[in-house]
């Protein structure tokens, strides 16, 4: 039963993660550019260190390398697959409603919300220490993910505050796959699947979604920072 405390206590923190949309309020525009730059390049940084670092090896320790490899490939192409989806179903032969931008985009990160829970869940199942190194690689992640998703809301028209209110309900599907996860777990080994499956999915939105953002950089002083930010990401993961 602790773990389960473990689970749904972390996967609540990740939920508050997205009231980071507050801060962004009070921030001035250039600096609030700037820091969620270095928040981007630091999370690419900790998604890196936590499939490579923590996740693939403990799927290796744990059950050995057969299939592991093969389940991260999964997860890498599942990701692609999904985000292609999305990106198909509201940006169809160039036309991008802004509405509709943002609701694809709430549901969307509502789905891999969920996803984060269960992987959450599967890790806190293997070992504690594994579980709160996700979590803290999770969360470095929905820091500019909540930002970003924020912005997308203003974008569409919504109200700052509905737009905040919108972003903190949708990041509560968290806590929904991490104690659905939890419950379903003893039904099969389906953590065998999910952690090399998560490293998957982990290595594509670092390698695909945020560094491809950063490496448009073209300040050198600027990039160097990013850089660094990169590299201080997998530390603190390596760290842990």
């Amino acid at each position: 039963m602790s773990i389960l405390f473990w689970i749904i206590g972390s996967t609540i923190l990740i939920s508050l993660i997205s009231l980071i949309g507050v801060i962004a309020l009070a921030l001035k525009e250039k600096y609030l550019d700037r820091v969620v730059m270095l928040l981007v390049a630091l999370s690419a940084g900790a998604l890196i260190g936590g499939a490579f670092l923590h996740l693939i090896p403990e799927a290796l320790e744990e059950f050995g390398p057969e299939h592991i490899f093969i389940y991260s490939i999964i997860g890498f192409t599942s990701f692609y697959v999904i985000e292609k989806v999305f990106h198909w179903r509201h940006c169809h032969k160039g036309r991008c409603p802004e509405h509709t931008f943002a609701e694809m985009n709430l549901f969307g990160d509502a789905v891999h919300n969920i996803i984060d829970g269960i992987v959450i869940a599967a890790s806190f199942i293997v070992s504690i220490p594994l579980g709160i190194t996700t979590t803290f690689a999770i969360a470095l992640h929905e820091i500019p993910q909540g930002i970003g998703n924020y912005g997308v809301l203003l974008y569409a028209k919504f109200h700052k505050w509905k737009a905040l209110l919108l972003n903190f309900l949708v990041s509560l599907t968290v806590v929904i796959g991490g104690i659905a996860s939890y419950f379903l777990s003893g039904l099969s080994n389906s953590t065998m699947f999910l952690i090399p499956f998560a490293a998957g999915g982990f290595v594509y939105v670092a390698a695909s979604d945020l560094l491809p953002e950063v490496r448009k950089e073209q300040d050198l002083k600027k990039s160097l920072l990013n850089m660094l930010a990169f590299i201080v990401g997998i530390l603190i993961i390596y760290m842990l």
